[in-house]
């Protein structure tokens, strides 16, 4: 009786650390799921706003084009995530399903997100066949996110039009006005995840709360 008294309270102590709920896409590798953010073991998709050149030589965001086609597939759907960690952000770090496939295995074999191999080498193969394939981001002339999120780590916003800043911290993600009190000395690292925005209800649609001072 003792044995199935433990076995019981460690099975719910594992299905407890499950993260269940509808998906809202924040971008090509974050999810919010219910009142979870998840950030997609083992891939790595463009960042928003980053750019990229089609085969026609155009230019485009191809961020928010990943996160539009990311969306598409799973905005409103129901998942089952497991955590491996919490990130430094407070994220949750896991790996999903939706209707009983592997969500970063999709993304990336959709050539919507390379693999983390920084990380893990769990979807390199998906990685080689959209790149054989050249589906997606494999079709463009575009950079490694890391390496964007390396040039653009300390760079002001370019345009000077969009001051909103868009900060990490221990309390979330929260969004400084310049009438906010810390207004002036916070500071922007995107290569942490945080970016400026040009509008309130654009801070606020990717995830990001008022400052309350």
């Amino acid at each position: 009786m003792r044995y199935l008294t433990f076995f019981f309270c460690f099975w719910g102590s594992i299905a407890a650390a499950d993260i269940n709920g509808t998906i809202r896409v924040i971008d090509g590798d974050t999810f919010a799921v219910g009142d979870t953010r998840v950030r997609l073991f083992g891939i790595d998709a463009p960042e928003n706003g980053q750019p990229c050149r089609d085969r026609a030589g155009r230019m485009m965001d191809c961020g928010d084009w990943v996160s539009d086609q990311v969306a598409a597939l799973y905005d409103g759907q129901r998942t089952t995530c497991v955590e491996i960690e919490k990130d430094r952000y407070g994220r949750s770090v896991a790996t999903c399903q939706v209707r009983g496939r592997d969500v970063g295995s999709q993304i990336v074999g959709d050539g919507l997100a390379w693999a983390f191999l920084r990380y893990s080498d769990a979807y390199a193969l998906d990685e080689k066949t959209a790149a054989v394939a050249e589906r997606g981001i494999w079709a463009f002339e575009i950079d490694n996110p890391a390496t964007y999120r390396a040039v653009q780590a300390a760079a002001p916003d370019p345009t000077g039009d969009c001051i909103i800043k868009g900060n990490i911290s221990n309390s979330g993600y929260i969004y400084h006005m310049p009438h906010n009190r810390d207004y002036g000395r916070t500071r922007i690292n995107e290569s942490k995840g945080e970016r400026w925005f040009c509008t309130e209800s654009e801070a606020r649609a990717a995830g990001w709360r008022p400052a309350r001072n």
